[in-house]
């Protein structure tokens, strides 16, 4: 079992190496790393199918468990600990959805330095499947940071426009300088524990003092990660800059990682201080969805209203962790998974859109769907899916939220519905804006006014299958979380 989890890595980082010798001097060069590119990460994904083929999902506690020292000197030791459950599983499927599809949507519109850029996507993807598997909270922590980097670059280097640098500074300041206090309290924690082990760590009986100042710390960098209200500034931004396999990858993964280290770490090893400040918590992720849509209705970017619109979910996504019940939990977590997808998605419509006619602003678009009939069915489909429609994967992760919540605090939860009514009226009004009425006046006559290509219908199409799949058939994903769910829920309670 040890094996099939240490191949998911090596796999990435076989195709990096090979990758990074390979000449790109010619047209077909460029085309051959783009191929290598995309079957190494089509493998990938199919290596993260075959463990959640064999994993266990009546097992309790982890599974395809790998170990090895990191640091060992004298009384100082380290070990990383490496294992998956049934809700790092998700994300690493996920994780290995969408970076083929990142390399498939990218394949036109990066034209410089195409080599660094797969590169870089498999750096993140490396890195990610670290997050999601690592069992030692240093290790955590070291990888949570590293993703920085990659992402840096990516946003800086391949941005589209003029911002891209600032917009790239703003994402590894606001994150960088969050974590600083996590940083601190992983060090205190081994300074009463002796090691930084998950498991050790969950036997470490803390004063609620103690838990209380350690959640602020890792609250503080993981409110950043998500991003909560008032630290999400750098988020906007750094969609609107970034290249589409970077909105994607902050949409479907990134921004999921803060609320992945509450569920995995701030819950189970701080149980009462996460209590205590689940009122905060839902205060702001309150504040977040009213926030979130009511910006969003004023937006004329057409990436910055799907960015304040994932502020908006991932609110309830907070809203549905610190319920603590096993109904919102399993919820928020299904709800990350169904914003990955269709964020996702959206992202890579409303790129489709600037790559033809090279501009973002509402203003400019009407009556799409006259010469893109293809490119409208999905652009409403997602829609829909983004306002929690039912018979989409978003409806569900967000009702089981919202049910968790109305447990706890009706108010609270009546507040998150008034969220979902706004998203409603936003991303209607985008739709109808942009793909109804008579063809606008800029768009007329351009070569440009296409509908999709082959490529572009095979990214968008997979996205699709499981929006739909997993709105009408959620069962398989609701067992797969359900044993980890119950465990942590049963510390925290």
């Amino acid at each position: 079992m040890e094996a099939t989890l240490k191949t998911l890595i090596i796999i990435p980082i076989m195709g990096t190496a090979i990758i990074t010798v390979m000449p790109t001097r010619t047209i077909k060069e460029k085309e051959n790393l783009k191929n290598v590119g995309l079957i190494t990460s089509i493998i990938t994904f199919g290596e993260s199918i075959r463990l959640w083929l064999g994993y266990d999902q009546q097992l309790p506690g982890f599974q395809y468990i790998a170990k090895f020292d990191w640091i060992n000197l004298g009384n100082y030791k380290i070990n990383m600990l490496f294992g998956i459950d049934g809700i790092s599983l998700c994300f690493i499927l996920l994780t290995g959805l969408l970076i083929p599809i990142c390399i498939l949507i990218s394949w036109e519109s990066v034209k410089k330095l195409e080599k660094q850029y797969i590169v870089s996507l498999f750096l993140i993807e490396i890195l990610l499947i670290g997050v999601f598997t690592i069992l030692d909270i240093i290790g955590f922590y070291i990888l949570f940071e590293a993703i920085l980097i990659p992402m840096f670059i990516i946003i800086g280097v391949w941005g589209s426009r003029e911002q891209k640098i600032t917009a790239a500074y703003y994402f590894f300041f606001y994150t960088l300088i969050g974590s600083v206090l996590m940083l601190i309290s992983i060090l205190y924690l081994y300074s009463l524990a002796g090691s930084t082990d998950y498991f050790t760590l969950l036997g470490l009986e803390l004063d609620l003092n103690i838990q209380k100042w350690i959640f602020l710390a890792f609250f503080a960098s993981m409110a950043v990660k998500i991003p909560k209200w008032p630290l999400h500034i750098w988020l906007p931004q750094a969609h609107v800059e970034a290249p589409v396999a970077g909105s994607v990858l902050l949409a479907g993964i990134l921004i999921k990682l803060g609320s992945y280290g509450f569920i995995r770490f701030c819950l189970p090893l701080l149980p009462e201080g996460s209590k205590f400040f689940a009122p905060f918590v839902f205060t702001l992720a309150v504040i977040a969805i009213l926030y979130a849509s009511l910006t969003t209705l004023r937006q004329t970017d057409l990436k910055r209203i799907i960015a304040y619109s994932s502020v908006g979910h991932m609110g309830v996504v907070m809203l549905g962790i610190f319920s603590f019940s096993v109904i919102g939990m399993e919820g928020s977590i299904f709800l990350q998974l169904a914003h990955g997808i269709v964020s996702s998605a959206l992202f890579i419509v409303v790129t489709l859109l600037y790559d033809r006619f090279h501009t973002r602003l509402v203003k400019y678009y009407r009556g799409i769907t006259i010469t893109m009939p293809l490119f409208s069915i999905f652009f409403l489909l997602f829609t829909l899916a983004n306002i929690g429609t039912p018979l989409t994967c978003n409806f569900v992760g967000e009702i089981l939220c919202l049910l968790g919540v109305f447990e706890v605090n009706t108010f609270i939860g009546l507040l998150g519905c008034i969220g979902m009514v706004l998203s409603a009226g936003y991303a209607l009004f985008l739709y109808n804006r942009v793909s109804f009425g008579s063809m606008s006046p800029y768009l007329a006559g351009s070569p440009a006014n296409r509908d999709l290509s082959r490529r572009e219908f095979f990214c968008l199409f997979p996205l699709t299958l499981l929006t739909l799949y997993l709105g009408i058939y959620p069962k398989g994903v609701m067992e797969l979380i359900h044993t980890s769910t119950m465990s942590i829920i049963s510390i925290v309670s």
